[in-house]
């Protein structure tokens, strides 16, 4: 699913200037996509939850870059727990 910056700031509540702030940092990288003259960001649902989880940081108080470290932790832990969740794995 991808989502364009409007339907983004309503269902994450993050200010606009921040998502973009994420963007020109590089820590998220949605598509730009074209349409006549009007260029417009589309976002993946990785990119979604990597907003979310960076949001979450961000409002306890951490900087960008903790934040930023703090979000890729926690996102590559759970990718490691739905692994390791699969039928036919070990956890050896």
């Amino acid at each position: 699913m991808h989502i364009k910056t409007p339907e983004l700031l309503k269902k994450i509540d993050i200010p606009r200037q921040k998502l973009y702030y994420l963007e020109q940092k590089g820590y998220i990288k949605p598509q730009k996509i074209i349409i006549g003259e009007k260029s417009f960001r589309e976002y993946s649902d990785e990119d979604i939850k990597k907003i979310e989880c960076l949001w979450k940081y961000l409002k306890k108080g951490f900087k960008y870059r903790v934040a930023y470290e703090k979000a890729l932790e926690e996102l590559s832990g759970s990718q490691t727990n739905l692994v390791k969740n699969l039928p036919g794995t070990t956890d050896a």
